[in-house]
């Protein structure tokens, strides 16, 4: 933007400036020739009174010499005797003494008037005026000169303010850009000095307004999800309660390891809701590596219960290498809960499902297969709250924004069981990027 201010006021100024300059200059040139011209026709004419008088060519010469400009000046007189050196044509001399008509013309040397002047008994004299080639032009250059700088340092003059305020604002609206994508990338702390012209100002006063708006409302938002995770607390009590009064049964302590679980998970909720919004989700601390393996085997071995219950086949296959991820461990827990507790709410009772964890140069690869119907549209399940089978719709949107914050991606294809296949790729912990 700043370039293509200073080349609108150069384009502009440099018009500007021509359309006055070229004029003006013809105009100096006009002016030079009409001086010089109008002084030699005025010595033309001071010779006619003296020829009146006298033709000796004596006088006459006298005459010229009293003008100063004897190289100037030059006359024929009636009897064809010459004073001075004529430089006009013989054609034109011989018109203006036949003709008596006054003539200005220019020569290869420089300019010629002739002047005729009708003496006693009908004779006809004729009194050359010559300038100079060098005459003509005398000061033109100079001027030209000047007016070419005076031009030049206008149009210097104007490019630099125009880069002046062209810098003022690109650095307005530079600074403004960073604030927006420092925004965007979650810096919610970032805000501008309003700086530049007008609208400039009011931009960046509407963008600390905005910002303000955004971080207050996420905070109102946060807390929201705080609140409700707490309230959840009431329920939970009573399923322990519950659990109790079950006694030491199995069923008991599968109800209270899953209260407990939920518990834990609340509490990371609500945590997560009440750390500061500039800190991020993980307080800006980097993720441990997590193994995949441990923790997909762990999570299967709770779902394998309600499994067995269900009369659900399941299979798993992990590899035996180690499969770090740089991806918190309860997020991943969650990730395969999502995944695994899709198969148990979209399938029937009885429907087999496959669980397998491998690893590739740079990707760890969790793939959850199962027998039931399939999945018709997957870019419609990938649309966060948008449900395909009479769920909220976030189960998988989930598993997708996990796989992209450890530099994965997740697929949905149909599995060799029959049904759907949810493939999600982690990044290695390590691999070169």
């Amino acid at each position: 933007m700043r370039r293509a201010l200073a080349g609108i006021a150069l384009a502009a100024t440099l018009m500007v400036a021509l359309s006055f300059l070229i004029p003006l200059a013809l105009l100096v040139r006009e002016q030079a020739r009409d001086r010089v011209t109008t002084a030699a026709e005025q010595r033309a004419a001071a010779l006619s009174p003296v020829l009146a008088l006298t033709t000796k060519p004596a006088d006459v010469q006298q005459a010229v010499a009293g003008l100063g400009s004897r190289d100037q000046l030059a006359v024929r007189l009636p009897e064809g005797e010459l004073v001075g050196t004529l430089r006009a044509p013989r054609q034109a001399l011989e018109r203006a003494v036949e003709k008596r008509e006054t003539l200005a013309m220019d020569t290869a040397e420089g300019w010629v008037y002739l002047q005729p002047v009708v003496l006693a008994q009908d004779r006809v004299a004729v009194v050359e005026a010559y300038v100079p080639g060098v005459d003509l032009t005398r000061g033109v250059g100079a001027s030209w000169g000047v007016m070419s700088l005076l031009a030049l340092g206008l149009v210097g003059g104007s490019v630099l303010v125009a880069d002046r305020l062209g810098a003022r604002v690109v650095r307005s609206s530079r600074s403004l850009s960073r604030a927006s994508l420092a925004l965007g990338s979650g810096d919610l702390d970032v805000r501008v000095e309003p700086d530049g012209p007008p609208e400039l100002v009011e931009a960046g006063v509407a963008f600390n307004t905005m910002a303000d708006r955004v971080a207050e409302l996420l905070a109102v938002e946060r807390e929201m999800v705080a609140d409700l995770s707490h309230r959840l607390r009431t329920p939970l009590t009573a399923l322990y309660l519950e659990a109790d009064l079950m006694g030491g049964s199995h069923s008991a302590r599968r109800v209270s390891d899953a209260v407990a679980q939920l518990e834990s998970e609340l509490d990371s909720i609500i945590t997560a809701a009440r750390t500061p919004l500039a800190a991020g989700p993980s307080g800006g601390v980097p993720a441990r590596p997590c193994e995949v393996t441990e923790v997909v085997a762990r999570r299967l071995d709770f779902w394998s219960v309600l499994a067995t219950q269900q009369d659900r086949p399941y299979e798993r296959s992990f590899t035996p290498r180690p499969t770090p991820v740089r991806f918190p461990e309860d997020d991943l827990a969650a990730v395969v809960d999502a995944l695994i507790g899709n198969v148990f709410r979209h399938t029937p009772q009885g429907t087999a499902f496959a669980v397998r964890v491998e690893r590739t140069d740079r990707h760890v690869l969790l793939t959850v297969d199962d027998a039931g119907p399939g999945v018709a549209d997957p870019d419609a399940a990938l649309t966060r709250g948008v449900s395909v089978g009479g769920s909220t719709g976030l189960g998988l949107d989930i598993v997708a924004r996990a796989a992209r914050t450890a530099d994965g991606e997740m697929q949905i294809t149909r599995a060799p069981m029959g049904g759907a296949r949810v493939q999600v790729a982690f990044g290695l912990a390590g691999a070169d990027r």
